[in-house]
């Protein structure tokens, strides 16, 4: 069951630690080195870091420490696997792009796509929603 566990793992209500403290508490928590082992995006927009494992770790585990670390509980942070998701948001496109090229671009075995079940255009934020026909698509 681990093994289809997410390499990513989502903290919540990130505000109050700054992404450096962040860094090091994860490395702490884990062991592990930041960029060697793992990466962590932040979204400040909404509060949340994504610490994505480049080395093979037993996440669900490494998500219950989290839960149990003092300091992640002094900070207000809560820890959880990302889910799967059907869709991608894909940035920064160019002005031509057409929802058939991203059509074939994400359905290309070659990117690590799937089969694509929607395509949605933003060209006013220079973007797309991607929706696949499964989860699996999307990894």
């Amino acid at each position: 069951d681990s093994a289809e566990a997410s390499p990513s793992v989502v903290f919540e209500n990130t505000e109050t630690c700054n992404p450096k403290c962040l860094q090091i508490l994860l490395e702490n928590i884990s062991g592990l080195t930041i960029d060697a082992d793992f990466t962590v995006e932040l979204i400040p927009e909404i509060n949340v870091a994504v610490a994505t494992f480049i080395k093979n770790i037993d996440t669900k585990e490494f998500v219950e420490k989290c839960s149990q670390h003092k300091r992640v509980k002094e900070f207000n942070m809560t820890a959880r696997l990302l889910e799967s998701t059907q869709s991608i948001k894909a940035e920064n496109l160019p002005e031509s792009i057409s929802s058939d090229y991203l059509t074939v671009y994400f359905e290309s075995a070659r990117n690590g796509g799937g089969p694509v079940a929607d395509v949605q255009l933003f060209p006013e934020a220079s973007s797309a929603i991607i929706t696949f026909c499964d989860h699996k698509g999307s990894s």
